[in-house]
């Protein structure tokens, strides 16, 4: 994989954007989804994750972007808190899925936690439907603002499978003492209902939280999950029975978090993350077919990051063989701005 340039998507000195995805449309155009809140360094706070103004909002291209929309499209301002991470998901048949989760801001910069939902656009995201609010994982006691089950929730794609059933890799708190774990939620409908499955992967030390799911050529759901407690390991946890169950997480064996994987033209995977480390940025490896081989060399896109406030990658194809990876990304701790990468094979 060769890096050919790298680019600004959205950029406002006055707002704090993040945590990006991105879908190509059948017929080319290209959207850019993220988070969008007011920088409150400007009005003497600080940067924070949670904020009553973030809303979702997406721009686009029609020129494989070169160019990009410049007043962003609103997807979702929800009605009790702000948004977080538009997270979405291009179905077969066009419409476009948007998962996210929400804060509710009560006073003295404190959030209570509102949990996930789901839009749903079937006209290239100009309009939006839901918000469809997923069920709690089973027999847990955690608990919303207003004292009802807390809906499951996550960042990380969604996959459809080859059935066209979707996957849904949501994260659920521990109780009891235990880290967060993961669970699989699965869609018949597009969407609209959730049922749940089985659990992904859970630990008495280890917390497993924002999770990527792809779809392999044999039929395998592979997870590529962020860790804390593990020194920001990449773990990879995989079902070979369509979501009933999965095998034994195994840790991957690099650092990076969170993780978006692309079917490549010629069938291997490209897999993209953030690095948190310093030299900040974002890095990328390219995986076999079936995502068992993590030996490959790592892919420098971005090092000359601010700060670790960056990443959130995700990926999409552009014409002639090439890649759009987009993320977040700042400068010398500067405003915090939509930003890509081109790549190409070779």
């Amino acid at each position: 994989m060769r890096k050919v340039r790298d680019m600004v998507i959205y950029r406002d000195e006055k707002f704090y954007s993040a945590f990006p995805s991105i879908v190509r449309r059948p017929d080319g155009e290209l959207l850019v989804a993220f988070r969008r809140a007011p920088d409150r360094r400007l009005f003497g706070g600080g940067v924070s994750h949670t904020d009553p103004n973030s809303y979702l909002v997406l721009v686009r291209s029609r020129d494989g972007g070169a160019t990009w929309s410049r007043e962003p499209e609103l997807i979702h301002a929800h009605a009790f808190g702000g948004s977080q991470d538009p997270c979405m998901l291009q179905l077969r048949d066009g419409s476009i899925l948007c998962a996210s989760y929400a804060w509710l801001w009560r006073q003295e910069a404190k959030y209570d936690f509102l949990g996930g939902y789901v839009m749903r656009s079937e006209d290239g995201g100009r309009t939006w439907l839901g918000p469809f609010v997923p069920p709690p994982v089973p027999g847990r006691s955690a608990r919303d603002p207003f004292r009802q089950p807390l809906p499951a929730f996550n960042r990380g794609a969604m996959c459809q499978g080859r059935d066209g059933r979707v996957y849904w890799a949501v994260a659920y708190p521990g109780e009891g003492g235990r880290p967060t774990g993961i669970h699989l939620m699965i869609s018949t409908d597009g969407a609209r209902t959730w049922r749940y499955s089985c659990p992904i992967a859970e630990d008495d030390k280890v917390e497993f939280n924002e999770t990527s799911l792809y779809e392999t050529p044999k039929g395998d759901l592979v997870a590529f999950v962020r860790t804390a407690n593990f020194d920001d390991h990449t773990v990879v946890v995989r079902s070979g029975d369509g979501g009933k169950s999965f095998e034994k997480w195994q840790d991957a064996g690099f650092q990076g978090h969170p993780h978006h994987a692309l079917r490549l033209p010629d069938g291997r995977v490209w897999l993209v993350y953030g690095y948190r480390h310093q030299p900040f940025g974002i890095r990328g490896r390219v995986l076999d077919p079936e995502c068992r081989d993590f030996s490959g060399a790592e892919v420098v896109l971005r090092d000359d990051g601010g700060s670790g406030d960056l990443g959130y990658p995700w990926s999409a194809p552009l014409p002639g063989g090439q890649i759009l990876s987009v993320y977040y990304f700042n400068q010398a701790n500067g405003v915090r701005n939509i930003a890509g990468t081109v790549l190409t094979l070779g």
